[in-house]
């Protein structure tokens, strides 16, 4: 009877624990079913659930705090809320990211208006403040907002570079942000416009990039000139070119090109052509002299000048002179000359019927050879004297009655193209007038030419051989070879080039320093500079003068990379020599280690054998 007993007591709890795991596995999948089904409904089915008795877990990751909040008050509707156990996660709020600073800033002859986001500025400091002294009582437009953001880098150079801008360009409109600056602007002329470009490329800050459309109007050129030669090789050139459309620009270089070899053939679009047949004229003029075996072209408005060469046939010389004059369009009428042989002595001696003025580097001008008589001389003397300054003229002529009748105005046209150069000569012959020189505008030799063809009429049997130095253009703000080693040693002193611990390698950060020192570089790259290299006092001499000089020939390496041209440019590793600090010091070997820019004279300019490297370990 007991064994019975405890028996049916056992079955009684088999069936309990059994029906109670049955029960609550059914609640379990029962709970986890309707909660599934509720967060599908609300499209939440990122969420993950998980039953454990009467308990739901709620897993996953919510996409911000209210999406979770209301994952549990749904949940909450169809469990009880006590059984509801949190275990979601929220995901991290992303950072707001900082607005683009920007500003546009126009300006024209009613005022100046300013649009765009820029930082906080201090009271007394704003655009408008800084730009009041060039509205000159007109109004200025101030739609600027600001936003409490870190301020980016670059941007307070950009926003100076460009309000300094906005200051010389009275019909501009200016782009700023931190990378870069646009400047669109409308010049006076087509050397202001280049003025312009050399002085914004110049003073653009590091870092930012400058994007130019500076447009001028098309100058009136007058006279209309074109002044073409081309020698007996075959070898042709303009010494002045004008064209009033791109379309004539196109048809009068084709035309050059196809009668010889021409390097860097350009011309001048400009107002005043004196006849809608200009390019025809030009075009058959050209293909006479091309037949003719060569010689020289000048056009002066419609006034047209042939020399041959003094090697031409009478024969070609009459034929070609013929089939031109023929084919040239109305209006154009055509002097050709057949000269005899030209030889120019240069000199102003005794036994040369010239006359020859000379212009130095230094500006001394002398004036030497043949005059018609002293009143003639006293105007030569005067005109020189205006044009050239008093105290550099030194005269030395002679009279000679027998000159012919138009001597004088060749004089005075031959000074006045000598004018135009920074050193040359100008020689007048009785047939033949010759101007040599170097100048630093790249429009000299159009210019003398023009100048020339206007004031020699008929007589036009002149060369003009001018070469343009861009070191002597005023126009590009080129610094001196002084000013070059200047600036490039104050980047340096404000920011070392630093290499890797015993090496020639240059770090990062002074990746950038080698930059700011390449924008320099490039406007100096017929300066003779020498990167000079050093070290402190550590370690073995041989090896610090060897370590000295990897550095120098990389910082050179570097500058070569940056599209710097560097064959002026020496490196020279002076290695643990002329300390500038205590090389007992950290510090003082900290200043030790350095580079430097020398200008080199032309008795320091030979380039220095580089030492050979040893095997002992370097100071750093």
């Amino acid at each position: 009877m007991r064994l019975k007993t405890i028996a049916a007591f056992c079955s009684a709890a088999v069936l309990s624990v059994g029906g109670a795991w049955l029960a609550a596995g059914w609640i379990e999948a029962r709970s986890a079913e309707v909660v599934n089904s509720k967060l599908i409904d609300g499209q939440h089915d990122w969420t993950s659930v998980t039953t454990d008795g009467l308990l739901v877990a709620l897993g996953g990751e919510a996409p911000d705090e209210a999406t979770r909040f209301r994952v549990v008050s749904a949940v909450g509707t169809v469990v009880d809320p006590d059984r509801i156990v949190d275990n979601m996660d929220v995901k991290p709020r992303e950072r707001i990211e900082a607005p683009r600073f920007s500003v546009e800033m126009l300006r024209n002859g009613e005022g100046v208006s300013l649009i765009g986001l820029i930082p906080p500025m201090d009271e007394g400091e704003g655009i408008a403040a800084q730009l009041g002294d060039i509205a000159k009582g007109a109004q200025i437009t101030d739609l600027l907002e600001t936003a409490n953001y870190p301020v980016p880098e670059n941007w307070v150079e950009a926003l100076e570079f460009s309000i300094e801008a906005l200051r010389d360009l009275e019909r501009s409109k200016i782009s700023v942000s931190a990378s870069q600056v646009e400047i669109t602007a409308i010049s006076d002329s087509p050397e202001s416009k280049r003025r312009i470009e050399a002085q914004l490329a110049r003073n653009v800050p590091s870092g930012v990039r400058l994007v130019l459309d500076i447009s001028a109007p098309r100058p009136v050129i007058t006279p209309f000139t074109l002044r073409f030669t081309l020698d007996a090789e075959g070898q042709a050139s303009f010494d002045a070119c004008s064209a009033d459309t791109e379309d004539s620009k196109t048809r009068i270089l084709r035309a050059a090109s196809l009668t010889g070899t021409i390097e860097n053939p350009d011309c001048a679009i400009g107002l005043g052509v004196p006849s809608p047949n200009w390019t025809k004229a030009v075009e058959v003029a050209m293909a006479g002299l091309k037949d003719m075996g060569g010689g020289s072209l000048t056009f002066s408005d419609a006034d047209i000048t042939m020399v041959a060469l003094d090697t031409t046939s009478q024969g070609t010389f009459d034929r070609v002179v013929g089939e031109v004059d023929a084919a040239l369009p109305d209006v154009f009428s055509m002097h050709a000359v057949l000269p005899e042989k030209v030889v120019v002595d240069g000199t102003g001696a005794e036994a040369a019927i010239e006359f020859v003025a000379t212009r130095s580097p230094e500006g001394l001008v002398q004036l030497r050879g043949r005059l018609p008589d002293d009143s003639t001389e006293q105007i030569v003397g005067s005109f020189a004297r205006a044009q050239f300054g008093t105290a550099n003229v030194y005269l030395a002529t002679r009279d000679d009655s027998s000159l012919p009748q138009n001597w004088s105005v060749r004089v005075l046209a031959a000074l006045e193209a000598l004018g135009s150069l920074e050193s040359g000569s100008a020689v007048v012959q009785k047939d033949y007038v010759e101007i040599r020189g170097v100048s630093g505008e790249k429009t000299a030799s159009d210019t003398i030419s023009r100048t020339l063809a206007d004031k020699l009429g008929e007589a036009e049997n002149f060369e003009v051989n001018v070469r343009y130095d861009v070191m002597l253009d005023t126009t590009l703000n080129i610094p001196t070879p002084e000013e070059c080693v200047s600036r490039i040693n104050q980047i340096l002193n404000a920011s070392k080039i630093v290499f890797e611990p015993s090496s020639s390698e240059i770090t990062e950060d002074a990746g950038r320093t080698i930059d700011k020192i390449a924008e320099i570089a490039k406007q100096c790259e017929r300066v003779r500079m020498e990167i000079g290299g050093y070290t402190d006092s550590q370690g073995r001499e041989e090896m610090n003068a060897a370590l000295s000089q990897k550095r120098a020939d990389a910082v050179r390496a570097a500058l070569q990379g940056r599209r710097v041209l560097t064959g002026s440019i020496t490196a020279k590793g002076y290695g643990e020599t002329d300390p500038i600090a205590d090389n007992d010091t950290a510090e003082g070997r900290e200043a030790n280690r350095r580079i430097e820019f020398k200008l080199l004279t032309d008795a320091r300019a030979a380039a220095t054998d580089k030492p050979e490297a040893e095997t002992e370990t370097p100071s750093e």
